[in-house]
């Protein structure tokens, strides 16, 4: 009897203090490896996420600016248009560019429509007359040292194919602003038989000046992009946030190239191409800028929030190659980078 009541106190007793001191610690370690997978999994989604989003902002900001580029000097031949090998006295082309057609019953409307010597130019800073220059011929680069953000320009002919058009199927600026209509009265050829026709025809058209360069939306660095549409005093509009740099560097062709047999013959930044002892030797920057044939293009993309761990973490390459170890924050960023061959380029 006496043994059945001790066995029965044995039964029901509780844990000792060294057991439940073992049992908090390895709940401990459990929980704590728990928690620690649960943060490393968060940290990789988040790291996973940033990253994704910071392709995404560099394939947009590239796939804008390379398109743009591709279209710089757009300006078909058109049909049925006077055919003369001196550019002056040439109508195949809408009058876009320098040197202007110079028939005497040639007209542009609007007469303040200036043509431009320019279907591309850049600053290795920004623009200092970005809003206030009415062509590419105009534009002046902001002084001081360094280089970066970079801000480039370009011209085009634009048409409702090569720009997204409005809601009325009007070609717009980078923008989507609604580019205004010229109107030119040319020369047009008379039959077959190749000679110029007494009689004009007038002919409408419209064309791009789209600037971009680096400025600051709501504090967050973006890609922005200045156009001509809407009668010229549409705003600036960010395209694509948390673009921190861009940057520019020239592929140009010798000046004893001729376009049938150009290849690049060197990269230099914009003002190198001011600069360089063969391209200075030419009688304008219109005639230097004139011979690039390929642009670089690369970005420095930021992520939306900070997301590594510590200031090591944080060191990134820049555009120019140089490892950067003092980032202003703890978000990731990385360089992007693409070259674009000028197809409509004017030597």
């Amino acid at each position: 009897m006496r043994h059945a009541q001790r066995a029965g106190v044995f039964r029901t007793r509780g844990f000792s203090l060294i057991e439940l001191m073992i049992s908090l610690t390895i709940g401990l370690v459990i929980a704590g490896a728990a928690f620690a997978a649960y943060m490393g999994t968060t940290g990789a989604s988040r790291m996973a996420e940033a990253q994704g989003r910071m392709n995404e902002d560099a394939q947009a900001a590239l796939t804008i600016l390379t398109q743009q580029l591709r279209m710089a000097g757009n300006n078909p031949v058109q049909p049925n248009r006077v055919d003369n090998p001196l550019p002056t006295l040439s109508s195949r082309h809408n009058p876009v560019y320098l040197p202007a057609p110079t028939y005497a019953d040639t007209t542009l409307a609007p007469a303040t429509f200036a043509l431009s010597a320019f279907s591309v130019r850049g600053c290795d800073n920004q623009f200092s007359n970005l809003a206030s220059a009415s062509t590419l011929d105009a534009l002046t680069c902001s002084s001081g040292s360094g280089i970066g953000p970079g801000a480039i320009a370009v011209s085009y002919e634009a048409d409702r194919f090569n720009t997204v058009p409005t809601e009325a199927g009007l070609p717009s600026d980078c923008a989507g602003n609604a580019l205004g209509r010229l109107t030119a009265t040319l020369p047009v050829m008379a039959g077959s038989a190749g000679s110029a026709s007494s009689n004009s025809a007038a002919v409408h058209y419209a064309v791009a000046d789209n600037r971009f360069y680096i400025a600051s939306s709501a504090g967050v660095p973006s890609l922005y992009c200045k156009g001509n549409g809407g009668n010229g005093a549409a705003r600036p509009q960010a395209l694509v946030e948390n673009i921190e740099d861009l940057r520019f560097t020239y592929g140009v062709i010798s000046t004893a190239t001729t376009a049938s047999t150009a290849t690049v013959a060197g990269y230099l930044s914009a003002s190198g191409i001011v600069t360089q002892a063969d391209l200075a030797a030419l009688p304008d920057d219109a005639a230097r800028w004139a011979k690039v044939i390929t642009i670089r293009i690369c970005v420095l993309v930021r992520s939306e929030a900070a997301v590594v761990a510590d200031a090591a973490s944080a060191h990134y390459l820049s555009c120019d190659g140089t490892l950067e170890t003092a980032a202003p924050d703890l978000r990731l960023r990385r360089a992007y980078s693409s070259t674009v061959l000028l197809r409509n380029r004017r030597l």
